[in-house]
């Protein structure tokens, strides 16, 4: 495909066939999506319905990883350039050689008023016809195949231009006493028609180019992947092809080498740079237990790896696969381009026989010769056909979506399609989820106090904490296990544990009821907890989580949890806010603690002690005041908000929360919302650009070449100008796609 008006026939094709539920077809990666009543239609059917409207297509293989497709994509586009290349750089040549030869033909026609001699005529003739059923050929068999489906697309243009000026041609050629009994020299346009489709050949190719480098980072990313891996078996170092590495088998990895699998380090450590993956520069150390990815670099030391996920689950393919995904996703800004498509050439063939009729009638009635005014409404016609460019329309939104995606991935965001994309530039609230977002989500115990002359000791109470708390999923609990255990404190069996959301977990141990958690928890099971309530509230002050322990009814001791702040949140959060977005805080914490956090994050607006579905509540609640919400979070208890919100960002953290969200950032930090945000500004902005460039272009170059500007300033433009031009839009629209490349983002 080469333009919007091949997409939406396509498109339009698919659509119709019965049994197909909906289409969408993409014309930067070549690919359409259907869905379809396997009872109606079958996929092979639906290959032929395309193949039948003059486009090659085939089914994906479905045992092919992300890897094996985008390699494929890669011959596949190196192939095709390769070969508009070729035909450009020959077609070129002949249209050079037509012109030295038509030079001296023109001067004869004009000066001596002599037609060509018949065996330059002839000799021009064979070389066009070459020219056009070898470099060209694709043109015809596409607008032929259009035609029988009562389409047009920009193949349609170029093949009635070029094959309206050759027919001409082959008439002057062959009967030239025709042209001269009525007064009018056989000129021929041999020259013409080669320069033409030599130009849009030369187009294609530089179009071809630039779109294969708006999917750089995809080839980047697939080069990440080793195609060896050093695995132990027998107890022996064998050198095998990535693809026969098995589930929990052990690899070794030295240092300068790139990991060739996700899995866990079981012996060894070092650093890791994982630079390629979540933007991070500076190498993250790894330890025995640590999970590493494959495509990263061993930065120091041999380390040995057990391989947990491999193939197309590893995490290199999941991200190959989606920012596939996401290259192949309309941004609902193009649905502008898709209906000016849709009715875009039949309207330029209309322009064009009007132009023809107007030239006509202008210059007959003018007093020159019918044969006059024919050749010069004849030239003016090819002219607006050829210059007419779907293309620029049809490739202003997608070159923009596979380089802002692209950019993303480079970034450390995920953006999962064009409609992600678009809705990121116009966010108006950010809301962040407190721990795992503002904060680390690494909480650690700082406190422990009991109620003086109580009957437990410390160690009592973690014994009797710590047993409760190892049955719950809450990270503040796992926190508090890994301290007590760090004190040498040992567990015991729990009996009836219920986590209660918002309040905190009960257990029986060793025949004890056990309450760990917060005030309202303390209330509805009749505990005062005066004893310890002003401690609460200063450690609140502080940052700090506090949590009361009761024992048969009675409370017994006090302790606080503390989840320090991001060193790069309160930048981040500044930056949001001079952007201009409004930044507001959930979490389950109490307002103390929460308020604490906010006002070292620098966020104004908090909303604490809420449940998950008060975190929907909220988010439903700013929409409903007119704000463009993104929801930020990490954890499963964040996926309703994520959903519910206008865009879900997901913090690293649970697969939950991954898939509920609309961009998945690689990277714990907040400066990857602000990445987001920036991305989606930058690129609506340049699709805007896009468009505008591209309706003015034809707008404006319709007209020129009508010939709008030969009564004022006697102005006409050939065909060949023509064809210069509207190489130039569709290459200018993808240049200027390819500046978010080159982007800078602090």
């Amino acid at each position: 495909m080469t333009c919007a008006a091949c997409q939406s026939r396509v498109q339009r094709t698919l659509s119709r066939t019965p049994g197909v539920a909906d289409a969408s077809v993409n014309l930067m990666m070549g690919n359409a999506t259907v869905a379809y009543d396997p009872g109606a239609v079958t996929p092979d059917t639906l290959v032929e319905t395309i193949r039948a409207t003059g486009y090659g297509a085939e089914l994906p293989a479905t045992q092919r990883t992300a890897f094996d497709e985008q390699a494929a994509r890669d011959r596949a586009t190196a192939e095709e350039l390769t070969d508009l290349r070729r035909k450009a750089i020959l077609s070129g040549i002949a249209g050079a050689i037509a012109m030295l030869v038509s030079m001296p033909l023109m001067h004869r026609a004009m000066v001596a008023r002599q037609p060509a001699p018949p065996a330059l005529a002839w000799s021009l003739l064979v070389l066009t016809l070459g020219v056009m059923s070898w470099a060209g050929r694709h043109f015809y068999t596409r607008a032929w195949a259009a035609f029988r489906h009562h389409a047009a697309s920009m193949d349609t243009l170029v093949a009635v231009g070029t094959g309206a000026a050759f027919i001409y041609s082959v008439i002057a050629t062959v009967a030239p006493g025709f042209f001269l009994s009525h007064g009018v020299m056989p000129d021929l346009f041999y020259e013409a028609v080669i320069i033409i489709i030599a130009l849009i050949l030369t187009g294609n190719a530089f179009e071809a180019r630039a779109k294969r480098q708006t999917s750089a980072a995809l080839r980047a990313l697939a080069q990440l992947q080793p195609v060896t891996a050093r695995v132990v078996r027998a107890g022996a170092e064998l050198d095998l092809p990535v693809e026969q590495v098995r589930h929990d088998d052990v690899v070794v990895v030295r240092p300068g080498e790139r990991l060739p699998v996700d899995g866990e380090i079981v012996a060894g450590a070092s650093a890791v740079d994982e630079s390629m993956l979540t933007g991070e520069s500076l190498p993250v150390a790894k330890a025995v237990g640590d999970r590493v990815i494959g495509g990263t670099i061993n930065a120091t030391g041999t380390f040995r790896v057990r391989a947990t996920t491999l193939g197309a689950d590893s995490t290199l393919a999941r991200i190959l696969k989606l920012m596939r995904d996401a290259q192949g996703s309309r941004a609902p800004i193009q649905a502008l381009a898709d209906r000016v498509s849709g009715i875009f050439v039949p309207m330029v063939i209309t322009i064009s026989l009007l132009t023809f009729v107007t030239w006509f009638v202008a210059v007959h009635t003018s007093g020159g010769p019918a044969g006059a005014a024919a050749v010069r409404a004849f030239a003016a016609a090819v002219a607006v056909l050829i210059i007419a460019c779907p293309c620029a329309m049809g490739l202003a939104v997608p070159t923009a979506v596979m380089v802002a995606t692209g950019k993303g991935a480079q970034l450390g965001v995920l953006i999962k399609g064009g409609e992600a994309l678009q809705r990121a530039g116009d966010v108006t609230t950010v809301v962040l989820d407190k721990t795992g977002t503002v904060t680390e989500g690494r909480p650690t115990v700082t406190d422990l106090r009991l109620v003086p002359g109580g009957p437990h000791t410390e160690q009592q109470i973690l014994m009797l904490v710590a047993s409760v708390e190892r049955s719950s999923e809450h990270p503040l609990a796992g926190a508090i296990v890994q301290y007590a255990l760090g004190r040498g404190v040992t567990t015991l069996p729990v009996e009836h544990f219920e986590a209660i959301t918002g309040r905190g977990a009960v257990g029986t141990v060793n025949g004890r009821v056990v309450l760990v958690g917060n005030e309202a928890l303390l209330r509805e099971h009749d505990v005062d907890a005066a004893a310890l309530r002003a401690d609460a509230e200063r450690l609140a002050s502080d940052a700090k989580t506090p949590m009361y322990v009761a024992v048969d009814g009675r409370l017994v001791g006090l302790l606080a949890v503390a989840d320090p702040l991001r060193a790069s949140s309160p930048a981040a959060i500044e930056r949001l806010r001079r952007l201009g977005l409004e930044v507001v805080m959930l979490t389950g914490d109490n307002e103390r603690t929460a308020q604490a956090v906010a006002r070292a994050a620098g966020i104004e607006r908090v909303v604490a002690g809420v449940f998950p579905e008060g975190k929907v509540a909220e988010v439903a609640r700013l929409q409903s005041e007119g704000r463009v919400v993104a929801m930020v979070g990490d954890g499963t208890n964040d996926a309703p908000a994520l959903q519910r919100a206008d865009l879900g960002i997901s913090m690293p953290g649970t697969d939950i929360a991954a898939e509920a969200s609309d961009v998945a950032l690689m990277r714990a930090d907040l400066v990857g919302v602000l990445h987001t945000i920036e991305l989606s500004r930058r690129t609506m902005r340049t699709m805007k650009q896009n468009l505008f460039w591209a309706f003015v272009y034809n707008v404006v170059g319709i007209p020129v070449a009508a010939g709008a500007l030969y009564p004022a300033f006697g102005v006409l433009l050939s065909p060949i100008l023509a064809s210069a031009a509207m190489a130039f839009s569709s290459v200018s629209v993808v240049a200027n796609s390819l500046r978010l490349r080159r982007a800078r983002f602090t």
